[in-house]
């Protein structure tokens, strides 16, 4: 019989530093090998075969990759199902436990559902772990056990937690001879598994200081370089959640605000899962009449509405796969309450095109916008893009850089008149939210 061993399976959290799952593993045992799942119930569903995410993903494991071979060990990479993945491997080696993760999407839950019932099966044991959020699940409640469903109540709670609790890190350096010592194995490469580099420029994985202090003051502010952009690498945790919360909290309440609302929307897709199945949080929003105009979202998408500062956001999506924050606001009301279409449509969008696609920060945002989710902005609250252009982008350098033709005869004129919107949005709402009063 071969030398048990122990699996450490990489999924969110794309790194060897400060890896919550994998230092217990090491821990635990003193034959680790990393592995990493190229999955194919995911990826066969992706039809851009340039997506920027499948590149960054893979850069970051030829990254581990890297460091594994320096520690004469190495990541054992599968393109496959995780089912069939974890059925090569268990014919493979004499496996005593799987560590990873936790994952909180629902594709992730019932995923592992299955794999820890298959391991069951065979007396292999399942381990799994937080790490890319700073409070999960039931931690952060109120008093009652009851979970929060506004913001600033629960900020002040989550924050008493961590005054009493600090943040812990995970430093695996004691313990990194206990990875299975291997010659390197072979990383397909990204055509291997039917994907082409995408030309999409990523950011640092590093917390500029000087971006984080004056985060309060230039957050909102389209044209300048306010904010960090590590939305991706808190995405696929090639940084830690952890060590940016303890940057912040020394920099700027308010950047580390932006770290809180990330553990609420987690919070939230995991207390109410219906959400999860495209549903709205406050059910009565199902039953708005949206207009969904296909001719109309096809404007939206290619940021052709007329509307300048709706325009900028999308067309930046579309050519860098990021949008900054309070665009993405104006983009996401504008969507639906100027055009009526269901926010599902533009949720499924930004599904698409972000590089930093979290289920339930996008899911988060899309519901606060359409006024459906918890602590979301109230129905009426109609944001007027040019009042927003006046307030955010008043020298116009945001909507110059991505829209330089706005002044001339080609751009196109507003595809509504915002007035006219305005009130379409409070009629078919009001209506649909006045008859579950009656």
């Amino acid at each position: 019989m071969s030398t048990p061993i122990t699996i450490f399976w990489f999924r969110r959290d794309l790194r060897i530093e400060d890896n919550a799952g994998l230092f217990h593993a090491l821990n635990a045992s003193e034959n680790v090998l990393p592995i990493f799942i190229f999955d194919k119930n995911i990826l066969d569903k992706l039809s851009n075969k340039k997506d920027a995410r499948v590149e960054f993903i893979h850069d970051a494991i030829t990254k581990i990759h890297q460091q594994l071979a320096d520690l004469g060990s190495t990541i054992e990479i599968i393109y496959n199902t995780p089912i069939k993945a974890f059925e090569l491997l268990t014919n493979k080696y004499n496996i005593a436990s799987v560590y990873t993760n936790h994952d909180y999407e629902f594709y992730g839950i019932e995923r592992d559902k299955l794999i820890r019932e298959m391991l069951a099966s065979k007396g292999i044991e399942f381990k799994s772990f937080k790490d890319q959020v700073i409070f999960e699940k039931d931690e952060v409640t109120k008093d009652d056990g009851k979970p929060y469903t506004v913001f600033t109540p629960y900020s002040k709670k989550w924050k008493a937690l961590l005054a009493i609790k600090g943040i812990q890190s995970f430093d695996i350096t004691p313990k990194q001879n206990r990875f299975l010592q291997l010659s390197p194995t072979k990383i397909p490469s990204l055509e291997d598994i039917g994907f082409e580099k995408s030309g999409i420029a990523f950011p640092a994985e590093t917390a500029d200081e000087l971006i984080i202090k004056n985060y309060k003051e230039k957050r909102d502010i389209p044209s300048v370089a306010g904010t960090s952009k590590l939305g991706i690498h808190l995405r696929f945790g090639t940084v830690s959640v952890r060590k940016i919360a303890t940057q912040a909290a020394s920099l700027s309440e308010i950047f580390l605000n932006e770290i809180i609302w990330r553990d609420f929307y987690h919070m939230i897709s995991w207390q109410f899962p219906h959400i999860n199945q495209h549903k709205s949080f406050k059910p009565v929003y199902d039953e708005i009449q949206w207009r969904n105009n296909e001719a109309e979202f096809e404007k939206w998408c290619a940021g052709q509405t007329g509307y300048p500062i709706v325009d900028a956001g999308m067309r930046e999506l579309n050519e860098t796969g990021f949008m900054h924050n309070r665009v993405r606001m104006i983009v996401a009301s504008f969507l639906c309450k100027h055009l009526l279409i269901d926010w599902r449509w533009g949720e499924a969008y930004f599904a698409e095109k972000l590089l930093d696609f979290d289920f339930a920060a996008n899911n988060g945002g899309w519901q606060w916008a359409a006024g459906s989710g918890c602590d979301a902005a109230p129905y009426f609250r109609i944001f007027n893009p040019y009042l927003q252009t006046q307030k955010f982008d008043p020298e116009l350098n945001y909507i110059k850089k991505w829209v330089p033709e706005f002044q001339e005869l080609t751009y196109p004129m507003p595809i509504v008149v915002h007035d006219l919107a305005r009130k379409r949005c409070l009629e078919v709402y009001g209506m649909t939210l006045k008859k579950t009063i009656d």
